[in-house]
Parts: structure tokens; C-alpha cells; sequence
């Protein structure tokens, strides 16, 4: 494997000092291993190697102070973090993920460290897409994971999630590893059935087979993330002329939501639901659908609630786009009425 080329996109994409999550397996180790020699290519601080105990099962603790051991030969400095309370008995995938990001970024936010840097590779983003597929996700939901990104749970503005390697293939990294005789650790829960990952990562063989390589999901995904890109700076465009934020709400124009394309006019909809809430994730799209049908076609009647927020009639005082104005407020705050 090319190191240069598993690090061309951290230099046009580095905020640094950076901050490396390392569970111990064989991506986040290869991770470890090349920001260790990105930074001092570059004269730059090394990074600070976080790994987080979850507890979920025996052995964590010790597999995290291994990541430790592995990172003070690096000449790196790090950092186990451990979660408290009780564990997840159900969706534990999903519900470790927001434990390992909240503890993460609140250790990030306390010593000012911006960017944390994660080891998703071309795999991860084709297991993802064919995971959000089987949900029947949206284009939201199937465009690719990005170079650089927001951080992905709430309460943490200014933070950052960096993945640079996510044009490499899982398999060659592993090489990689193998010829610098470094070990990594295999997680036994990634070879249970029961969780969606793994139950994807088995068909890794019958679709490529048939045409449907890592390498050619991901760039089915690449190609929905431009997409997606294309119909934020649309639906930008239209949230400037059918939104208006006051006093804590926000003035809303339903006339200016139906004129816009239908897919414009629901994303603007699950914006502004989303930035009054400060929910990380848009309502359900059957119920975020409903919603947009009463509004666009002057059937709110007295109102309605959805993600945290009440839409209803604005007063007559408020009625920025005339009569067919609404207001869009939290639910537990009413107080611009």
C-alpha cells in the first residue's frame, strides 16, 4: 500500500491538532499508524490517541489499555475513555455509537481539540450504503460518508469528524499492517449474526461476484453526495425566501415551500425542523410527508406537532407573508404568541 496515497486528503482537508479514534482493529490501527507519520512529515504535534471502553463486554478494558501500549510506541499520547452506567440491551449498535461520539467529543470540547480523525475506509461506506438501503433510506441516507464533516451528535458545535481514508479498500491496509508486523485486535461482536454489519459483511462476497465491488458502491454513493450537495444549495435558496426566524421561532411562507420541487420542499421542511429542535436526525419521511401535504395544500388547520415542534396559524402580528403565514416553534416554548 502507497501511504502518500491512503494520506492525500488529509492535506486538503487538516484541521489540526487532530485527535485519532482507535477501537484497536485493524483500520483504526492503520489510522493510528499513518497520522503518527503524517504529523511528523510535517513538523506538526502528533496526535492524541482516543479509544473508548464501553464496557459491553469482558475484555474491553484490557483491549483498550492494549491500544494504549501499541500508541506509547508511536511515541503517541493517549487516552481511554469509559462509560458509565448502564449498557444498551437493545439497537446496541447505534446506542454504543452516540456513548463512544458523546464521550469523545466532550473530552475533545474540554481540551480544544477540533477534529476528531475515524479509520472508515471504501468498505465502511459501502457496508453503510447497503445497510441505509435496507432501511429504505432517502438520497440523504444513501450519499456517501464525507471527507469532512460536521461532528455527528449533537451539543458539539465547532467540532469535526475527518476520514481519510476513505478511498482505501479495508484488505490493503491490513497488508500494510502486516508487513510492519503490527497486530490489531478483531472485535468477536463483528462476527454476530445478529447485528446488520455483520450480517452485510457476509454477503461481501456474492455481490462483488455479481458486479457489486466496495469500491463500486462507494462510488455509487460519491455520486449521491454530489446530488446531495446540489439540492442543499437549492433548498438554501428557498429556505431564504419562505423562512424567517423571530424571537426564538420561525416565520414560515407556505406558498413559497409548494412552489418549490416537491424533494426541495420537504428537505427546507426537515431543515427547519431540525435547526428549531437541534435533533441530529429528520422526523420520519412518511410523517415529515404528511406534514408537508397539510401545509402545502392549506390543511394545517388550528396546527400540528412533529420532531419537537409545533407548526400552527401565525397571529396577526407575526403574518411576515401574509395571511397564510405559520409559525414554527418548539414545543416547550410557545412564547412568541
Amino acid at each position: 500500500m502507497d501511504r502518500l496515497t491512503a494520506l492525500a486528503g488529509l492535506r486538503r482537508q487538516t484541521i489540526w491538532p487532530g485527535a485519532a479514534a482507535v477501537s484497536g482493529g485493524g483500520d483504526s490501527i492503520a489510522l493510528m499508524h499513518l497520522l503518527a507519520h503524517w504529523a511528523k512529515a510535517h513538523k506538526l504535534p502528533p496526535p492524541i490517541v482516543l479509544s473508548v471502553d464501553h464496557g459491553l463486554r469482558p475484555g474491553s478494558a484490557k483491549e483498550a489499555k492494549q491500544v494504549a501500549r501499541w500508541a506509547k510506541v508511536l511515541g503517541l499520547k493517549s487516552q481511554i475513555l469509559t462509560a458509565r452506567g448502564i449498557a444498551p440491551d437493545a439497537d446496541i449498535e447505534a446506542q454504543a455509537r452516540q456513548q463512544r461520539f458523546s464521550l469523545i467529543g466532550g473530552w475533545m470540547a474540554k481540551n480544544r481539540i477540533a477534529t476528531l480523525y475515524v479509520g472508515h475506509t471504501q468498505d465502511d461506506q459501502a457496508e453503510t450504503f447497503l445497510l441505509r438501503l435496507a432501511r429504505g433510506s432517502g438520497l440523504d441516507g444513501l450519499s456517501a460518508m464525507r471527507p469532512l464533516a460536521a461532528y455527528p451528535v449533537s451539543g458539539f458545535a465547532g467540532l469535526a469528524v475527518a476520514r481519510p481514508m476513505l478511498g482505501m479498500p479495508r484488505a490493503p491496509l491490513r497488508d500494510w499492517l502486516r508487513q510492519r508486523k503490527q497486530d490489531w485486535l478483531e472485535d468477536p461482536m463483528n462476527l454476530q449474526p445478529r447485528f446488520a454489519r455483520t450480517r452485510i459483511r457476509a454477503l461481501a462476497g456474492a455481490l462483488a461476484a455479481a458486479g457489486l465491488t466496495p469500491g463500486r458502491i462507494a462510488d455509487a454513493a460519491d455520486h449521491l453526495a454530489r446530488a446531495r450537495e446540489a439540492l442543499d444549495l437549492v433548498t438554501e435558496a428557498v429556505l431564504a425566501r419562505a423562512a424567517k426566524p423571530v424571537d426564538g421561532a420561525v416565520l414560515i411562507d407556505p406558498l413559497a415551500l409548494a412552489a418549490a420541487p416537491r424533494e426541495v420542499g420537504l428537505r427546507a421542511l426537515a431543515s427547519l425542523l431540525m435547526g428549531l429542535s437541534g435533533q441530529d436526525y429528520r422526523p420520519r419521511f412518511d410523517a415529515l410527508e404528511r406534514l408537508f401535504e397539510r401545509v402545502t395544500g392549506g390543511r394545517l388547520g388550528g396546527g400540528a406537532t412533529l420532531g419537537g415542534c409545533a407548526l400552527a396559524p401565525a397571529p396577526r402580528r407575526l403574518q411576515a407573508f401574509g395571511p397564510q403565514t405559520l409559525v414554527l416553534e418548539r414545543e416547550s416554548s410557545r412564547n412568541v404568541r
